[in-house]
């Protein structure tokens, strides 16, 4: 028998606007629920609002599951992954590197799935999901013949919801690199070890933007495995990619061996001092491309990041030359579109440089956004014209 847990009419009142998460401050009485249940969503009058998973730990003290009076159970759970199965083979192309499940936009919370090639990667962000893994990972065997599956439920934010960091492989074998096909380049991914769950899945539609407008000679700051500059270096005369990780730079290099591509300079620096360096010397560039990590971690660091984001645009349009290309994203949630780009128009006011917005981005498809989830919409990226 499922526990029911009372919530406040604000929190009825934000599931109906489409958000499926009640903070703890929303629930009136927890009733018999424990740490990773499915319970029943039940307002003051004892109307029934759906089903989610109670975190003993988290302030997201539930997150809902469905609307539906129905049973959370294997087939549940499969017609969720099927779903999200049938968008997939909908939007995704070029690639066999992609988001299989990206949690609350599909409608299974705190659950991240990725496929690199023959191999599937899980994480569980949730106690709900956490306790659901054993059946999570029978379903996934059957519906995908995977050589392995590897946990990496070693992102921090489990850590909220009182829950260890591991990461092992749960099924099959995983080798310590496996090569994945994106947009056409071959790339190498540690599973067991690379930011996320391998890879940075969410850029690959830019990496292609990006890619058509390339020309001349090109920076990639923040590289990490290379992505940008991969694609970038098929049109350039020459690129030259910077991190201040030697791990991300061997593997940025690893790629471009992979793709017999020797026009590519990788750089292990500081990507606001090289900036600032190539400033000081005068150095022009036809693209500039700025990809770094979230600044924002949490709101609290919000200011600080927008002056993080000020510096490196203003600095890169100072590099680009008359007619150059200027690809910059930013990947912190608090941080708005509307944020960023006043942050990066006030850059352009600085630099004396007309800019001109060629496209609008986001992350891939694979990632979908769901409007009245603000959280699943993270990724920014704008490709514009420097005057």
């Amino acid at each position: 028998m499922e526990a029911a847990v009372t919530i406040s009419s604000r929190g009825a009142e934000r599931l109906r606007s489409g958000h499926p998460w009640i903070y703890r401050s929303d629930v009136r009485d927890a009733g018999q629920a424990a740490a990773g249940d499915v319970v029943r969503l039940l307002d003051r009058s004892g109307r029934f609002h759906g089903k989610a998973h109670y975190s003993a730990a988290s302030q997201i003290a539930l997150r809902l599951l469905t609307a539906a009076d129905e049973p959370v159970d294997a087939a549940f759970f499969r017609r969720r992954l099927e779903r999200a199965r049938e968008l997939r083979d909908r939007v995704v192309s070029d690639t066999n590197a992609y988001r299989l499940v990206y949690g609350e936009a599909d409608e299974l919370p705190a659950l991240i799935v990725d496929r690199y090639a023959g191999w599937l990667s899980i994480q569980a962000l949730s106690q709900g999901m956490d306790r659901a893994r054993p059946l999570l990972l029978e379903l996934l065997r059957e519906m995908y013949v995977a050589r392995g599956i590897i946990e990496r439920n070693d992102a921090r934010v489990r850590e909220l919801e009182a829950l260890p960091l591991e990461s092992r492989v749960a099924a099959g074998e995983c080798p310590e690199v496996v090569e994945v096909e994106m947009n056409g380049l071959r790339l190498g991914v540690r599973l067991g070890s690379g930011q996320k769950t391998g890879a940075f899945l969410d850029q690959r539609e830019n990496y292609a933007a990006a890619e058509r407008y390339a020309r001349g000679q090109a920076l990639d700051c923040f590289t990490y495995a290379g992505g940008f500059a991969l694609h970038l270096a098929r049109r350039c005369a020459s690129v030259e990619a910077v991190d201040s990780s030697a791990e991300a730079i061997a593997a940025a290099r690893d790629n471009a061996a992979r793709n017999s591509l020797s026009n590519i300079t990788f750089i292990e620096a500081n990507a606001f001092d090289l900036l600032k360096s190539c400033d000081e010397q005068r150095r022009s560039f036809d693209m500039v491309v700025l990809d770094p990590p979230a600044f924002a971690k949490t709101r609290g660091h919000l200011d600080a990041a927008l002056r993080g984001y000020k510096e490196i645009n203003l600095r890169a349009m100072r590099l680009l030359k008359a007619g150059g290309v200027l690809v910059t994203c930013s990947c912190s949630h608090h941080v708005s579109e509307a944020d960023f780009l006043e942050v990066v128009a006030s850059a352009a006011l600085d630099a004396r440089r007309r800019a001109l917005v060629l496209e609008r981005r986001t992350q891939a498809r694979d990632h979908p956004i769901a409007l009245t989830i603000p959280e699943t919409l993270y990724l920014k990226c704008f490709i514009l014209l420097m005057g």
